[in-house]
């Protein structure tokens, strides 16, 4: 369940106890006059089923509660309460399937920013996988992929391009522009100082058996692109989001974009052709994917909807 706190100015508090008390995924509904301070008002609360949660929001925005007062929303990890078990009971579908719109821009909005951690990580992730390309070492290049923070970017491209929500579009797109052209040219002076010092001559990249699924560009890699996309958009989406952690793992992105960096500066222009399409191919399929996961969801959540609407009516 959720746990949902509502900053209310008084005169709208009557409506927004209406609201959850005629709302049957909602319990525990506690009101407390004038408890707030800033912004003034009346603190609400109540624990939601995540399947009843979209449409709370939904009615609590419709009252002006989100520009006036505010919203927080918190996940609950443990519930012992009849009522609560009954709210879960009333509500139709299962909560690990539902989907709060909400919470999914607002985690993808905030991982798909610009920033100095991102791009930080981005390039650590990079010189990583570039070195366990260089030592055909497929534990340092999964390590790379566990690290790198691309994931958030594509995903709020593809929630943006749902939702029609050009912001996130283009917050994830730059992110992407930015980082990953930025990552690979600081891994190319890496790889020119690796020549310089000797840890990197023209021979070390003939042996790459372990590693040269980062080039080899196939149907398996937009297969695998497209799996990744759709497990981390249901990661997202749903109450399971430990599974990211296994989407990292499959995608190449992060590696291509290494090893592409590795392969130009030593001349050998097939194989970074072959790590920049692997790249193209993982980020099309993720996105890709992703948004049809997406549709997918919101078919389904009106479903449910109309669900209620007739079980209710």
């Amino acid at each position: 369940m959720q746990h949902l706190r509502v900053i209310s100015p008084v005169e709208t508090t009557a409506a927004v106890r209406d609201l959850l008390l005629a709302e049957p995924g909602a319990t525990h509904l506690t009101v407390l006059t004038g408890a707030a301070v800033q912004p003034a008002g009346d603190v609400v609360e109540a624990d939601v089923t995540r399947e009843a949660v979209d449409a709370v929001l939904d009615g609590l925005c419709a009252l002006g509660v989100d520009r006036v007062g505010g919203v927080t929303l918190e996940t609950i990890d443990t519930t012992l309460s009849d009522a609560a078990d009954t709210a879960e009971e009333v509500v139709p579908g299962d909560p690990q399937d539902a989907v709060i719109w909400d919470e999914v821009v607002a985690r993808t909005g905030e991982d798909s920013r610009l920033s100095v951690s991102f791009q930080a990580f981005l390039t650590v992730a990079c010189l990583l996988a570039a070195i366990g390309a260089i030592t055909n070492s497929p534990v340092t290049v999964v390590g790379a992929m566990v690290l790198g923070p691309e994931f958030g970017p594509l995903a709020a491209v593809a929630v943006g391009i749902v939702l029609r929500r050009r912001d996130l579009v283009r917050r994830g797109a730059l992110a992407l522009a930015v980082g990953f052209p930025l990552a690979m040219a600081v891994t190319a002076v890496a790889t020119v100082l690796f020549d310089y010092v000797g840890l990197l001559d023209a021979t070390t990249l003939d042996a790459l058996d372990q590693v040269d699924f980062i080039y080899q560009v196939g149907w398996f890699s937009l297969i695998v692109a497209l799996l990744a996309g759709a497990a981390g958009m249901l990661a997202l989406t749903s109450a399971k989001s430990a599974s990211l952690v296994g989407v990292f793992i499959s995608v190449t992105t992060v590696p291509a974009a290494a090893f592409a960096s590795v392969a130009l500066v030593e001349g050998r222009f097939a194989e970074a052709a072959g790590s920049a399409l692997q790249l193209v191919v993982n980020i099309v399929g993720i996105v890709l994917a992703a948004i049809a996961v997406l549709l997918a969801s919101r078919t389904s959540a009106a479903r449910r909807r109309g669900t209620r609407r007739l079980s209710t009516g």
